[in-house]
């Protein structure tokens, strides 16, 4: 890896993008070529390459994986064998991917040097985010980051998500204090284990440093809107930790206490008396702007099925500032940013920095390729800069760590170019769908209908907090079921005790009406496919959710509710808080 990654900062790193997506053909050979050169002797490219280091015998000899394939070799490394079976670097920890939407957990080999990757590709963030908001050296960002605890690998390696990773690492813990990057959170909120007592730290942090908040945010859209709730629920406790200049007894980390206590130094009964006048003024509309009113923007990531929550977010904030996504990155690698960082959230497209990885693409032809076979023809996979604007793909990777042709299951659209690299929409995860005859329902096509269905909600003054799928096969026929989580934006109390059954059957039907064809016949011809349930449930039922799936071993940061439920004990638990159940009550049309 070049020593010279991790000095390129500000100026330097868009001048350094733009010459590595002006000739990104060559990084993507030069970056292959050393991955090969350093990987030769490996166990698992030997089977392939017998020493060889030809990039092209690589792309005719090595076939394109799923983790099923990889997933073998790299559990005998986390039970102890010798990193040289995948990578030719020492395999320093695991990294736990969220897996697919589902929430399968896997684990990534990761080397020394991958942290300064994620490290450039970080610091790419704040100069391209200067060139569209000025002046944001001159104040705060409350930025609500978690950890997860590790968990050793049978040989005693750590394994833990990405990000605690990155926050863990010396990269993050010993990062130059610069004005642009002034975190209202403490570092031991940030590593506090207990993700109660973080998010209490973070959010007090946030409230004592209001008035020079410029920026928000957290990794996942879902997981600020759950500060957002946590707030809701202890705003009054918050308060009279700055009122007395005392931290709640509640937070027992010594590093916390320590830490907020400088914060807490002294009273501040006129802060308190602020957070109180807003916080208990009714409707929580607007909510983040009237806490922190120099906020200029808010950070998440907003696209695939995060794009749920961008009408709550616009919800708490009055859509009064700018929703951002700035970069594309997973477990296995970093992938890329978002130039133009003010654009729709719905129109967010990925420059893929072709330093990051080697990557490729297998077109889908038909549209989202959901029935393409598993095994992927090696002469059918195209090179980065060799995609065609308005295509779909699956992306396929190549790290330094030891993953050959993986395939990451992420489906993409070109949406053009920077220079002679790729730009992306990220679409869908391909693995989760909905399937109870010959339909089959992607993520997409999920979202769109139900993104259809909640005009009719917004209208009548009620927003989808949260929503999950699963296909009900024990009836027959077998149907889909969705559970909602609703709220009810009116200041109109009568309206919040009572919900027109019309209503969600009318949202049953926009969905039915807005799903492909194939589901259609189903439903109104072939009769194999039952009318869609809606079962509502109670509020705080997705949040508990969160909290069985973290209890399991998920990140708050990286958590994300699985569109599809296949764990039993999650839809166990749904169940057990459904309130009540809606069908659609006629067929959707179709016709031959």
């Amino acid at each position: 890896m070049d020593g010279k990654m991790l000095e390129y900062k500000g100026e330097n790193a868009l001048r350094e993008l733009e010459r590595l997506t002006t000739n990104a053909r060559e990084v993507q050979e030069m970056i292959l070529k050393e991955i090969l050169t350093r990987n030769r002797a490996t166990e698992y490219l030997n089977k392939y390459m017998e020493g060889s280091t030809d990039v092209a015998e690589y792309k005719r000899r090595v076939p394109v994986i799923t983790y099923d394939e990889i997933q073998p070799y790299i559990q005998r490394i986390a039970n102890g064998e010798d990193s040289s079976i995948i990578s030719g670097c020492p395999i320093t920890e695991m990294l736990i991917s969220s897996g697919t939407s589902g929430g399968e957990p896997r684990l990534m080999p990761s080397i020394a040097e991958d942290i300064d990757r994620r490290t450039y590709l970080y610091n790419l963030i704040m100069p391209i985010m200067n060139q569209h908001i000025p002046g944001l050296d001159k104040g705060k960002a409350m930025y609500l980051l978690f950890v997860k605890a590790e968990i050793p690998t049978p040989c005693g390696m750590p394994a833990r998500p990405v990000l605690t990773s990155y926050y863990k690492s010396r990269h993050f813990r010993q990062r130059p204090r610069d004005a642009f990057n002034d975190y209202t959170s403490p570092d031991a909120a940030i590593l506090c284990p207990d993700s109660h007592q973080s998010m209490y730290c973070q959010l007090l942090a946030g409230l004592v440093h209001r008035h020079h908040v410029l920026r928000l945010g957290a990794v996942f859209a879902s997981a600020f809107l759950r500060s957002i709730s946590f707030l809701e629920c202890h705003w009054p406790d918050l308060a009279n930790d700055i009122r007395s200049g005392r931290l709640n007894s509640a937070i027992t980390d010594q590093e916390c206490r320590s830490a907020m206590s400088a914060l807490l130094a002294s009273p501040n009964p006129t802060l308190a008396d602020e957070i109180e006048a807003i916080c208990s003024s009714g409707s929580w509309k607007g909510i983040i702007c009237r806490l922190w009113p120099k906020a200029k923007y808010l950070e998440a990531v907003l696209t695939g099925s995060m794009a749920q929550y961008i009408p709550m977010l616009e919800f708490y904030s009055d859509a009064k500032i700018p929703l951002v996504c700035v970069m594309y990155a997973s477990s296995e690698c970093y992938f890329g940013v978002n130039l133009r960082p003010l654009c729709d959230p719905m129109e967010v497209s990925y420059t893929l920095v072709p330093n990051m990885g080697y990557f490729e693409f297998i077109p889908l032809e038909d549209g989202l390729g959901l029935d393409q076979l598993k095994e992927v023809e090696n002469d059918k996979v195209v090179g980065l800069v060799d995609v065609k604007i308005g295509c779909y793909y699956e992306l396929v990777v190549t790290t330094f760590a030891g993953l050959y042709r993986y395939r990451i299951g992420d489906v993409l659209q070109v949406s053009g170019f920077h220079n002679n690299a790729p730009q992306f929409k990220f679409i869908c995860r391909r693995n989760v769908v909905l399937s109870v005859d010959n339909d089959k329902t992607n993520e997409e096509d999920l979202h769109k209908s139900i993104t259809t269905s909640k005009k009719l909600l917004e209208a009548n003054n009620y927003l989808l907090v949260e929503y999950t799928s699963y296909a009900e096969t024990s009836t027959i026929p077998g149907h889909y079921v969705l559970f909602w989580e609703i709220k009810c934006t009116s200041d109109d109390t009568s309206q919040t005790m009572t919900l027109d059954d019309h209503l969600l059957q009318d949202c049953c039907i926009a969905i039915e009406e807005s799903l492909d064809y194939v589901y259609r016949r189903c439903r109104s011809h072939d009769k194999s496919v039952g009318p869609l349930e809606i079962r509502l449930v109670e509020a705080g039922t997705f949040e508990a959710l969160m909290d069985i799936f973290i209890s399991q071993g998920s990140s708050i940061n990286q958590y994300k509710t699985p569109r599809c439920i296949e764990s039993s004990v999650a839809l166990k638990f749904l169940n057990s808080k459904v309130r009540s159940c809606y069908f659609s009550p006629r067929d959707p049309t179709w016709n031959p």
